[in-house]
């Protein structure tokens, strides 16, 4: 096969010609904020593109042949199983590449990013293990198993398919922006050359597949600059993404498009077919030549390949030993100065060790013996291996202060732990599998198996090995395993046989080649002469790497890291055949990737891998897929209760409600109607309540976090967590309306079948269809809520475990309680009615005590108490009167109320009213708030998901709220005639208010349109709180107080728009809302949309005041110009800037003579006009000669401060402040100095 290899001067940049726009749209938005369509265009990092495309179409028809096999479309489960294995590699490998080399490079540069990332893919590790748990079990049978496989495979699509997104809207463009073209393609092909080789050879096939012929070629442009311009490096990686093909189809590439593509953008070939290897060591001019096939090496020489795996052993062995030595030099010396090369010695042993591992978990003991496995060795090994570091970290981290000889003793235990450990484990695998491979397998499979343990490493650990090896074994012995190494590999790996043949040559001591004499030469003569046509060779020997290589010196933040760029070394004199390769090292190039990163994240890997391993066991099915989640212990030690963690309480809520949607779900298949609408009621709260959440997190919490300097970023992942999430809630919802109609449809029908009696064919033909949809649908909503269960899950964990411990660290108890006061003072009552009890039954009687105490804490100042104690008296009279009232509702009425008030105390008050209002009557009042076009969106939408989440609130103020019953003798009472605020319109209402009714005082009995009226002819003050009784001004009708009239005539006449049950107020024109923390109506939009609640002055604020000066409980007194008092008066107030209030007609009247708060005497605004008239007025008066040394003592009301200034009888200057707001304090004698005179 043909590949495109850059020709010299190329220049190796292709420009990636709209790759973006026929990859993923919607990601070439999100990145074109971050940087410019030209930049994107040639990006090396927009690679990620492709991948991401790639998993998401695979992961779409996975989704769609789960679900086929749902319906019964599909009967075979293994194509599914296999091609998710298939899968679960890819993305396991890709994500552990992420997290060994783009999230640290990108975590040097942009702090508090990559981490969350690095837990979602923790957290679809998860989903993986539960799919395969769920896909290996016995109940395949079962009938739920099927939609259950369904729901798996679209929260899996879900997850992975929003991080993806994610990732691409925030650390892509990051990268972009944060690193050079050069730096990102060296990003990437360290992610390339962190990957499995096996897994490489798999995965870029596989790539090629998945994307269009177009953007095949965009694929191949991007390689071409990523990889390095070396064309063995090219060669290797070119014919992994063409995958197995013959020799025809090479010599027709060379005709092809993408050749010709390649050829242009600076590419050149070189053919695949090696037939004879030849040794690096030489250099020749030439043509190029075909050599004749050597004759096959008998498997009779020598001893058996597997033996291969005890020089393995040995050189690990041997690495051990002198890791034990030299810690025992350090115990000796007390020298601890070169700590970090040995710490980087014990990593690079262990991470050969894990691979080694690995390779025979997944190679070696599955062909030899299945039954045979050293998993637990294995872990025991990486354990003890993850100790040692632990230890090494911790002394390095100790100092100056770590001499104490415990360190000295331990850091030599460990070591002969380790070994102690390694050599009993190689021993009992020499006894056991050894002989086994030697018994049933051929020389052939012997060196295949060791070929194909050697390519689960990845590039870059192998470029370490064979150095490695060369070092710790003989001659002969390294031979022997190149030698075998050649042998086993397909003639389509001669490339990579080449290249790791050419990194065991470079360690070779004094210029002897490490080929086999039975072979020749080492392989990498034969690819110089496949070369020599295009480009004549260069002499190696200069450089440690490739002669084509040079490295690039470029300081990030005080590290210095190896940007890799290809230049060519032109010879001198080509006719001078070259004599120092026979004491130099090979021409083959290295990898120039920063090795730095090799050990750091081995543990981690190695644990990924290790759970693809065959011998791996899949965790209990009975066992939580979240079980991890719940566990906090490792962030929340010895935390005490702090203010925030009330955030974190609602956490638990929200838990207890995803688990109910993942498993009721299930049953909506049954078309149970009653089971239906306890599932919508239940979701749409969850909905509303978690909006709120998420908008307090979003608006409040989360800005909280970003004004730290050291949290920069640390939040924004997770408000792209609320976007993506907002919009399950809404598919959800759409799926959850079309299930609603599908079964009125169903109803209708049968009622129209059991009408007519006829047509029964056609009936049940329809009745077939309906059933069927009705299960699809059913089928979908299971996955979606399983989806959405996972996702939000996910996002919870992350937040405790990431965020959590941020505001213990950061924010004092004080700042805590401002947040929480700022949450709830956003929130309101409608808000708070249905939140408290949904999230205390969620909550131990304990955790109920503390969340209170917490609530009161931070509303200490307000009327909160006042408003709960109110709320939850009237929640309880509304719930006696409606059991009292449903005697005569139907037995199955009754039973199913009885059934959802036993399984579901948490919605209590007023959770069976809802499912008294019908779907009709629900839409007719949606529709009235559509049609409000006083009402700003925002207001809509609330208002909306209140009437969805809470039919309660509506049900119960359509209900009689009074206690009193209904006035026997009214026709003595005093005022029982309408009266109007429009006369001639006949508007009723009064002078104050438009409204259909009257209050009846409960003081005096008397009739009045509000309290107002009534304070306005009587002798004392009505208390509306107090009202029981109202009369509806159309039919004249004394009734309980409520939102409607109860008299059948009036046909539920409402008697204003806005009624509240807790301060009896109607008002029929004006939007009001009521402030659970003021317990008063007031005028406005909301809590949260444009007024907010201040805790501390306990007043409600207009929304852009959220950073005003705090005075306590300053609202609580009378106004400083009239005296009536503030808080509960019905004119508008005005805060002044030193945090006193006034009525604004007063404030009006008042400045008119005035600019000093009459409380404090500070000025009430920017008087710089004013107090520079005084200034030239004073600079043009002249006093008389007897007062014109004189200086008096001041005190200045603005500043606060003490200070002089000459005599005046009226103004005073200050002269820290400039202001004339001063009052003299003391006057003295004649001064001839006053340096602050004016």
């Amino acid at each position: 096969m043909a590949t495109p290899l850059t020709v010299d001067g190329g220049g190796g940049l292709a420009v990636l010609a709209s790759s973006v726009n026929k990859v993923d749209s919607p990601s070439k938005g999100r990145l074109t904020s971050s940087s410019s369509s030209e930049e994107e265009e040639r990006s090396p990092i927009l690679i990620f593109l492709f991948f991401h495309k790639a998993i998401r179409k695979e992961l779409d028809a996975l989704h769609r042949l789960a679900m086929a096999f749902a319906s019964g479309k599909q009967t075979d489960i293994r194509p599914l199983l296999e091609r998710y294995h298939f899968l679960r590699s890819i993305y396991k490998h890709h994500s552990n590449a992420e997290d060994e080399v783009i999230f640290p490079a990108l975590d040097i540069r942009v702090k508090n990013v990559a981490q969350t990332y690095s837990l979602e893919h923790k957290g679809e590790t998860n989903l993986f293990d539960h799919l395969f748990e769920l896909l290996s079990s016995n109940a395949q049978s079962d009938d739920s198993f099927t939609r259950e496989l369904a729901s798996c495979t679209g929260a899996l699509q879900t997850s992975v398919s929003q991080h993806m997104a994610k990732e691409e809207e925030q650390v892509l463009p990051l990268l972009i922006e944060k690193f050079s073209v050069e730096e990102q393609a060296s990003l990437v092909w360290q992610f390339l050359c962190s990957i499995p080789v096996n897994m490489m050879a798999e995965f870029l096939p596989w790539l090629s597949s998945s994307v269009s012929p177009d953007e095949y070629q965009d694929l191949r442009k991007c390689l071409c600059k990523i990889v390095p311009e070396e064309k063995l490096l090219q060669q290797v990686i070119f014919t992994w993404m063409e995958g197995s093909t013959s020799n025809n189809v090479v010599k027709s590439y060379h005709d092809s498009p993408q050749f010709q593509c390649c050829v242009e953008s600076g590419a050149s070939t070189s053919s695949l077919h090696i037939e004879k290897i030849n040794c690096p060591c030489e250099c020749r001019t030439g043509k190029r030549k075909y050599l004749e096939s050597s004759t096959d090496v008998s498997d009779t020489t020598g001893g058996h390949p597997i033996n291969e795996i005890l020089l393995w052993h040995n050189a690990i062995k041997k690495e051990l030993n002198e890791i034990a030595e030299e810690a025992r030099k350090i115990q000796l010396s007390g020298d601890f100065t070169n700590l970090s090369a040995f710490n980087e010695r014990l990593q690079f042993v262990a991470e050969v060790c894990i691979f080694h591992s690995i390779a025979e978990d997944k190679v070696i003991f599955p062909a030899v013996d299945g039954k045979i496995s050293f998993f637990q060795e294995h872990a025991e090994e990486e354990s003890q291996f993850n100790e040692f570091r632990c230890l090494i970290e911790n002394i390095q981290s100790a100092g100056a202060i770590s001499t104490s000889a415990d360190f000295y003793a331990e850091l030599c235990s460990h070591a002969d732990q380790i070994i102690e450990t390694i050599q009993k484990h190689f021993s009992n695998e020499e006894v056991q599998v050894l002989p086994l491979a030697r018994k049933h397998f051929s020389f052939k499979r012997q060196r295949e198996l060791l070929y194909q343990s050697l390519c689960m490493m990845p590039l870059k650990l192998i470029e370490r090995v064979f150095p490695w090896l060369v070092r710790l074994l003989t001659e002969d012995e390294m031979k022997n395993i190149l030698k075998n190494m050649q042998l086993a590999a397909p003639v389509p790996d001669s490339a990579l046989v080449t290249l790791f043949s050419g990194w065991a040559c470079k360690a070779r001591n004094q210029g002897s080649c490490l080929s086999s004499s039975e072979l020749g030469c080492c392989p990498v003569k034969s690819f110089t002469d496949i070369e020599e046509d295009f480009v004549r060779p260069a002499c190696a020997c200069a450089s440690g790497l490739s002669a084509r290589e040079r490295l690039v010196s470029a300081k990030v933040n005080n590290v210095k890291r190896l940007v890799k760029r290809n230049v060519s070394v032109p010879r001198k004199n080509s006719d001078t055949p070259d004599q120092c390769c026979t004491d130099q090292s090979c021409r083959v190039p290295g990898l120039g990737v920063n090795n730095t990163n090799l050990g750091s994240s081995s543990q981690f890997v190695a644990k990924s891998l290790r759970s693809l391993s065959f011998s791996s066991s899949a965790p209990s099915l009975n066992s939580s897929l979240f079980a991890w989640e719940t566990d906090n212990s490792s962030f929340d030690i010895g935390c005490g209760e702090r203010p925030i963690d009330t955030i974190f309480k609602f956490h638990k809520a929200i838990r207890k409600d995803l688990e109910y949607l993942d498993i009721e779900s299930g049953k909506l298949g049954n078309g149970d109607e009653a089971t239906l609408r306890q599932f919508i009621g239940r979701f749409r709260l969850l909905w509303g309540l978690y909006r709120a959440h998420s908008n307090a997190e979003d608006d409040i919490v989360f800005p909280a976090l970003e004004s730290k300097e050291a949290l920069h970023n640390v939040s924004h992942s997770y408000t792209l967590d609320h976007k993506q999430e907002e919009k399950l809630f809404e598919d959800i919802s759409r799926v959850l309306s079309e299930l609603s109609d599908l079964h009125e449809s169903m109803e209708k029908t049968h009622m129209d079948e059991d009408l007519a009696g006829s047509s029964m064919n056609f009936s049940a033909a329809n009745g077939v269809n309906y059933t069927r949809n009705y299960n699809e649908l059913a089928t979908k909503l299971q996955g979606m809520c399983k989806s959405i269960k996972v996702t939000l899950d996910h996002h919870i964990f992350r937040e405790e475990l990431e965020l959590w411990p941020l505001f213990g660290k950061h924010f004092t108890v004080e700042e805590q309680d401002k947040i929480v006061g700022r949450i709830i003072g956003t929130t309101g009552a409608e808000v708070l009615q249905s939140m408290l009890p949904w999230v205390t039954s969620a909550l131990t009687q304990d955790e109920q005590n503390k969340l209170m105490d917490t609530w009161k804490q931070a509303t200490k100042n307000t009327m909160f108490n006042e408003w709960l104690n109110e709320c939850m008296k009237g929640s309880s009279e509304s719930t006696s009167r409606t059991e009292t009232r449903e005697s005569n509702i139907s037995q199955k009425g009754v039973e199913f109320q009885e059934s959802l008030d036993q399984t579901d105390q948490m919605f209590k008050p007023g959770w069976k009213d809802i499912f008294r209002m019908n779907q009709n009557e629900l839409e007719s009042e949606i529709r009235k708030v559509y049609r409000d076009a006083t009402l700003d969106p925002r207001r809509k939408a609330y208002l909306v998901q209140n009437l969805m989440t809470s039919r309660w609130i509506a049900t119960q103020q359509k209900l009689p709220q009074a206690t009193g019953g209904e006035s026997s003798n009214g026709e003595d009472v005093f005022g029982r005639s309408p009266s109007y605020r429009d006369v001639e319109k006949k508007v009723f209402g009064c002078e104050h208010y438009k409204r259909n009714c009257k209050l009846r005082a409960a003081c005096c009995g008397k009739l009045f349109a509000c309290r107002f009226c009534h304070d306005n002819v009587s002798d004392h003050s009505m208390d509306r709180k107090a009202t029981s009784e109202i009369m509806c001004m159309r039919c004249l009708k004394i009734q309980p107080v409520g939102p409607i009239c109860t008299t059948p005539s009036c046909n539920e006449l409402s008697m204003a728009k806005y009624y509240c049950n807790i301060c009896k107020f109607f008002d029929d024109e004006r939007t009001v809302y009521h402030c659970p923390f003021c317990n008063l109506c007031r005028l406005g939009k909301g809590l949260g949309v444009d007024f907010f609640h201040c805790m501390t002055c306990n007043c409600c604020l207009g929304i852009k005041l959220v950073n005003h000066k705090c005075l306590e409980k300053s609202l609580e007194t009378n106004c400083p110009i009239c005296c009536d008092f503030l808080f509960t008066s019905s004119a508008t107030v005005r805060a002044l800037p030193c945090g006193h209030y006034m009525h604004s007609a007063c404030f009006q009247a008042y400045t008119c003579s005035h600019y000093t708060c009459p409380i404090c005497s500070k000025s009430l605004g920017d008087m710089a006009v004013y107090f520079g008239m005084l200034d030239a007025l004073l600079a043009a008066e002249q006093l008389p000669e007897e007062y014109q040394n004189r200086q008096q003592d001041i005190l200045c009301n603005d500043c606060d401060r003490k200070g002089t200034s000459r005599f005046h009888w009226l103004y005073h200057k200050c002269g820290n402040c400039g202001s004339y707001n001063t009052r003299v304090i003391k006057g003295e004698a004649t001064n001839t100095d006053c340096p602050m005179s004016n």
